[in-house]
Parts: structure tokens; sequence; C-alpha cells
């Protein structure tokens, strides 16, 4: 059964006799009551605490019933309190505009004390359920905008990752095959070179056709230039090596238990992969990237997922570099290039990280950067952002990982993204 002691109604009557019994009725059920005795003073009453359900008069000085509900229907914080008109008006059309504009109820004068009681009663328990089933969908939609969140989020993990694993893949095979035969060709190299050189200390005179063979290749040049190429095809392979070792920190694979991680390494496989975005175009220069990393140990994390927060923000901010860029001239452009500058401490009390990602773009309105994070919104155009990034970073960073992610940004000069996360945690 609902409780009433902890609910008061509100008796709107401007006869003393009316407000003494309904008084005294509705006490006798537990309710507490408070009185007024016009729409005035009923209207400033509401103001100063809402009652759970008004008994309101339709004949008063001052204010009437039917104006008093309508102001209150007219307020989005008062509009939700039932209202019961009390009148000795039993004609179908006062009934009718009562009702129009918002009552819930109509007893008529004289009114018996336990029947008031009893349409009291009903209506306040109807409102009671309609209130708890107002708040069990507001938390149910909740629920599942989390779990659509955390579907989304993994989804993209997920196909991301098995994408980047599998490039990572194809790449080591052929890749390992040319950096591990390099050295062996270096050697043959120079074999040959040394089989050239011992023919000509025996032969000295090789005669007229292999001299000219040896002026056309320029023996002499190719000696001197192609352990340079070799060299080249090296450092390319070892390039190619790191990247695909990039590839696979980014795609990492989240279990269900925390690993120990570190962030430099997966923020440094982040930028690998959005690199083709950073270089110039038409549009403006290249966007440098400055990483200051400070002495921050491996944390207890979830790899893979963190990845994705630092892919979503980092993208952002380039979104944001490319954005600012309209309207300003290449010398401009030139003279105040885009950067994001990417750096890692430690607090104080070496319980926690800091990993702030700033750029110099073109900044959020206040209005903006409050809803940043909220589910499904974006600024940007349709096609090109699904308004679900920041609210899946969000639920990484603090859900997942109870830390904090907080945005500090000023409209035309910039953004900042500060992840706060601890260095231990149970997973």
């Amino acid at each position: 059964m609902i409780d009433s002691s902890s609910s008061f109604v509100l008796i709107v009557d401007d006869n003393p006799t009316n407000l003494s019994i309904l008084s005294k009725t509705l006490k006798s059920a537990n309710y507490k009551v408070r009185m007024a005795v016009d729409g005035e003073e009923a209207l400033a009453m509401v103001a100063y605490a809402h009652p759970d359900l008004i008994l309101l008069d339709v004949q008063m000085p001052k204010i009437d019933g039917f104006e008093t509900c309508r102001r209150l229907q007219a307020d989005p914080a008062t509009q939700g309190i039932p209202v019961i008109f009390m009148t000795a008006l039993a004609d179908t059309e006062n009934k009718v505009e009562g009702l129009s504009l918002g009552a819930v109820d109509y007893i008529t004068k004289p009114f018996e004390p336990q029947e008031v009681l009893a349409r009291v009663r009903v209506h306040w328990r109807l409102k009671q359920l309609t209130d708890t089933l107002e708040q069990r969908v507001t938390e149910r939609t909740d629920q599942l905008q989390k779990a659509q969140l955390q579907l989304v989020q993994q989804e993209k993990l997920s196909t991301l990752g098995q994408l980047v694993a599998g490039v990572a893949h194809e790449i080591n095979n052929p890749i390992g095959c040319v950096v591990g035969n390099v050295s062996a060709v270096q050697d043959s190299i120079n074999d040959l070179f040394g089989l050239i050189d011992l023919y000509r200390q025996h032969f000295p005179e090789p005669g007229p056709i292999i001299e000219a063979e040896l002026d056309t290749i320029d023996l002499e040049y190719l000696r001197e230039d192609l352990p340079k190429l070799v060299k080249s095809m090296k450092d390319g392979g070892d390039r190619i090596v790191s990247i695909s070792k990039s590839l696979r920190t980014f795609s990492r694979a989240d279990s269900d238990k925390k690993q120990k991680f570190n962030l430099a390494e997966g923020i440094d496989s982040t930028v690998l992969i959005l690199r083709h975005r950073l270089k110039a175009n038409d549009r403006r220069p290249a966007i440098e990237v400055i990483a200051n990393y400070g002495d921050v140990p491996a944390i207890d994390c979830f790899p893979g997922q963190l990845n994705q927060v630092f892919m979503n923000i980092i993208a952002n901010a380039i979104d944001a570099l490319d954005a600012a860029c309209l309207g300003r001239t290449w010398a401009e452009l030139e003279a105040d290039p885009g950067r994001i500058i990417i750096s890692t401490s430690r607090s104080i009390d070496l319980k926690t990280v800091s990993i702030s990602i700033k750029d110099n773009g073109s900044g959020m309105s206040e209005s903006v950067k409050s809803r940043i994070f909220d589910h499904l919104f974006t600024t940007k155009e349709v096609g090109k952002g699904t308004g679900l990034g920041l609210a899946i970073a969000r639920q990484i960073v603090v859900e997942k990982h109870q830390g904090a992610i907080i945005v500090n940004s000023t409209l035309r000069k910039g953004t900042e993204f500060v992840l706060e996360l601890p260095i231990s945690g149970k997973s």
C-alpha cells in the first residue's frame, strides 16, 4: 500500500468552515495539509513547495480557481500537480471548462467529506503511480542508451580491431621475407664485388668488350650506390615492421580483465592510424602532433577501449582544425599551423595519470560544450558524425575505468580534453 504520510495536499478556499472540515478529514487519513484562502496565496505557496494534490475552489476573490489552474498548467514545474475543483456551480459548462483547463476531477458543493477523501485518495495514488512510472521509464531509457553505447562501442572496436589486425598480419609475412633477406643480399653483393676485384687482379686487360660494358654500367658508381640502396630498403622494411607493431598495439583485443598498458604506445599507435589525415592538403599545411610524455607507469585498463577513446578525441581535433581553416589565407595558416599537443603526467599522490589532448582549432561555444557527451548529439553534417563517439568515450573513461573526462574549450581558440585514469584498479 502507498504511504500518504510523506505527502501533502493544498486546500484553497475562501470559506473558513470548508477549510476546517476538509483539513480535519484529510488529516484523519494521515495526509499533511496546507491551506490558502485565495488563488494568489495558493500560487505563492506552490512556488515555495509543490503539493502532491490541490483541492481548488472555483469562486474566490482576487484570482478565481479557473485562472489559478490556468497559471499552474502554464508552468512546466507545476503542470503535473493534480487539481480537483470544488464548486457550487454544477452546470455542465463550468465542469467542462474546469476539466479543459487540466483539472482531474470535480466536486460539487455542498460536499460529503468521505466522498472528498475517496476522490483525493484515488487521484493521489494515480499521481504516485504516474511519477513512479515516469521515473522507471527514465531509468530504463538511460539503461537502454548505455547498453546501446556499449554495443556500438564493442562493435566498432571489434570491427576496427579485426581490420587493423588483419592488415598488420598481411604486412608481416611479406615484409618479414624482405627484411630477413636484406642482409643476405648485402653479403651477396659484397661477394660479387670481391669476385670482380679478383678478376681485375688476374686479368688486368679485360678486353674492349668488357671495358665497354664496365663504362656503360659505371662499376665504381654501382660499388658506391648499391650498398646505399640496400640500406635504404632495410630502413624502409624496418619502418614497415614498426608500423605493423603499432597496428598490433592499437588492435589489442580486450579480455574481461584489465591489463597493464603503456599509454604512450597506445597514443602513438593511434596517431599512426590517423597520420594520413595529418598530412598537408590543398586546404591547409600539415598538422603537427607534439607529444610530451611524462614519467607515467603502465596502468591497469582495457587497452583496446582506451585506444578507441584516443581515436575519437584526436579525430575530432583534426576535424576542428580543418574547420578552423575556413576563411583563412594560406599565409595565415602557415603562420599559425594546426597543432595537436598530447601530454601525460602523474598526479601528486601517484594514484592517477592525466592525458591531455589539446588543439588550436575552432573551439566550442558553452552551449555545445555542455552537450558534447549527450547521446546522439553532433555538430557535424549528416553522414559525417553519429553523435556516439564522445558518449562512448565518456562511458569508457568514467564507467569502465572509474576515471574522469574534462573539457576546456574557448570558441575560435581551441579545445583540450583531459582524461584522468587510476593507475591501478579492479576489473
